[in-house]
């Protein structure tokens, strides 16, 4: 038996055009944020609707990245988390649209290759100043207590400026100055060990609107390197 001939379709028009381009992305784009959320549902606590620090535990354990590492830091700033230690599907959505992970393994790898995501100087000190604020947990808290930010340092600065950290965060340590230290000073930081030399610290000069607590460690650090 012939076949039935089909009736040729009608010739397609510029409108019919421009909706068979919108619709394609619209549900690429759909089917993405399903596979995103159910990502995120796997970690989520369900009576608050959010991952929180456990879940983050569990979500550092399926992508073999410790919870101390930058990378996880790196992640929350990707997200624009602004709870510490919580991330809510908006912030999960973005973060992982943004690295193009909608699947455990997608971001398994995309979380391995993080620290490229700041290695431009502007991308870097954006996620540095993140790192501080993310720190405050509190309303309208603005500065953050000297063992949290000896621990910040070591983690966002301890791989550049190892024997610059290790030195500041044994001064703060000791001092009895301050408590807690605020975002100007922790800006300053980053600015300090960049910019003066660390081995004779003769490029260090006070009249530059150092945060006293710079001239404070470059005393202590003269000091100690007489003694010995």
């Amino acid at each position: 038996m012939p076949r039935p001939k089909r009736k040729a379709p009608p010739p397609l028009t510029s409108s019919d055009v421009d909706s068979s381009l919108r619709s394609g992305p619209k549900k690429s784009t759909s089917k993405q944020f399903d596979r995103i959320d159910h990502l995120f549902e796997s970690y989520t606590n369900k009576s608050l609707g959010l991952i929180d620090p456990e879940g983050i535990e569990a979500l550092c354990k399926d992508v073999h990245v410790d919870h101390t590492d930058v990378r996880m830091l790196i992640l929350a700033w990707k997200m624009k988390a602004e709870k510490q230690g919580y991330f809510s599907k908006d912030e999960w959505r973005r973060g992982l649209k943004c690295l193009g992970a909608d699947t455990l393994t997608k971001l398994r790898k995309a979380i391995k290759g993080l620290n490229q995501e700041v290695m431009v100087p502007e991308c870097f000190e954006d996620f540095y100043s993140y790192s501080f604020q993310y720190c405050l947990t509190e309303e309208k808290q603005r500065s953050v207590d000297i063992e949290t930010v000896c621990e910040l340092l070591n983690i966002v600065l301890g791989p550049e400026f190892p024997t610059q950290v290790k030195s500041l965060a044994e001064y703060l340590k000791i001092q009895t100055d301050y408590r807690a230290l605020t975002m100007d000073h922790w800006r300053n930081f980053y600015r300090f060990f960049k910019e003066v030399s660390f081995v004779d610290l003769q490029s260090y000069d006070s009249s530059q609107a150092w945060p006293v607590i710079l001239d404070n460690f470059v005393e202590w650090l003269k000091e100690k390197e007489e003694k010995n």
